[in-house]
C-alpha cells in the first residue's frame, strides 16, 4: 500500500495530549475516550505484566505503557487487521506490545499458558440481538461482537495472576450482566461510574474484580467527566482532572 492509499483509510490520531499518535480506520471502529479512562484506571507498577483483551488498535494497552515505563504488554485482537495497527502502532511509537492474533475463547498456547498481573478489556458495549447492526464488519465487530460478557470475564480471570486484578469499561446498562459474571470468578469487585456532568446519570461503568479478593463489593461516587451541569458552549470543558488523564496521562485512581 502507498502513502496516499494509506492516507486514505486510515487517520493519524494524537491520545494524551500528542504523545501517542495511532493509526485508525477512517471507516470501521475509532477509539474515543473509554480506552484512554480504562488505561488510567488500572493500578499497575513498573514490572507488571498486562494483558489487553480485545485490543483493536492498541490504543488502552499503549496508554498505559506510556503511563507506567516498564510495564510488559500483551494484546489479543480476533481481528487480523486491527492486530496489524496495533503493532505498527507500538512500534511508532517506541512501545513494547506483543500482539496476538486469536479468539479470547480459545486463546493460543502463548496466552492459554501465561497469567498477568493486570488484565484490562473493553469489550463490545450492545448485545447482537437488541441493534440494528453497522455496516462495516471491523466495527459490527468491537461494538457488538459473538462472545458473550461472560465469556470476556472468564477468560481475564483465567489469565490473572492471585491478588490481580482485572478492569473492564462498558456502558451502565450492562453492568448487571458484568457484576453477575465477575461475582463468579473474582471478589473485591468496585464499580466507579463515569457521568458526564453533575446531575447526570452515568453512561459508562468502570469494574474493577481481584483474583482471590474477598473484600466487600463497593460502589463509589460517580467520576464527573464534563464541567457544570449543562453544555454550554462548542467546547470539551471536561473537567480538571479527567484533562489531566487525556491529555497527559494521569492516574484515574479509585477512592482508597
Amino acid at each position: 500500500m502507498t502513502q496516499s492509499e494509506s492516507d486514505a483509510v486510515l487517520s493519524r490520531d494524537a491520545f494524551l495530549g500528542g504523545q501517542l499518535q495511532i493509526l485508525q480506520p477512517r471507516q470501521g471502529y475509532r477509539a474515543g475516550i473509554d480506552p484512554v479512562l480504562l488505561a488510567a484506571s488500572v493500578p499497575a507498577q513498573s514490572g507488571d505484566s498486562i494483558l489487553d483483551l480485545g485490543c483493536g488498535a492498541g490504543v488502552a494497552g499503549l496508554c498505559l505503557a506510556r503511563r507506567v515505563p516498564g510495564i510488559a504488554l500483551t494484546g489479543i485482537e480476533l481481528q487480523a487487521q486491527y492486530a496489524e495497527l496495533a503493532r505498527q502502532n507500538a512500534a511508532e511509537n517506541g512501545i513494547d506490545m506483543t500482539v496476538i492474533l486469536g479468539d479470547i475463547d480459545a486463546p493460543p498456547p502463548n496466552i492459554k499458558d501465561k497469567q498477568f498481573s493486570h488484565v484490562i478489556a473493553n469489550p463490545p458495549y450492545f448485545d447482537q440481538t437488541r441493534r440494528t447492526a453497522a455496516d462495516d464488519i471491523g466495527r459490527e465487530t468491537a461494538l457488538a461482537g459473538p462472545t458473550p460478557l461472560s465469556n470476556w470475564v472468564a477468560t481475564a480471570a483465567k489469565r490473572t495472576c492471585p491478588k490481580g486484578t482485572v478492569t473492564f469499561i462498558n456502558r451502565t446498562e450492562r453492568l448487571p450482566d458484568l457484576l453477575s459474571a465477575f461475582r463468579t470468578h473474582l471478589g473485591s469487585l468496585e464499580a466507579l461510574p463515569l457521568a458526564p456532568r453533575s446531575g447526570r446519570a452515568a453512561k459508562l461503568v468502570l469494574l474493577r474484580g481481584r483474583k482471590n479478593g474477598n473484600a466487600e463489593f463497593r460502589l463509589h461516587q460517580p467520576w464527573l467527566l464534563h464541567e457544570g451541569d449543562k453544555h454550554v458552549a462548542d467546547a470539551e470543558n471536561y473537567t480538571s482532572a479527567t484533562a489531566c488523564i487525556l491529555r497527559n496521562a494521569g492516574a484515574l485512581n479509585f477512592p482508597a
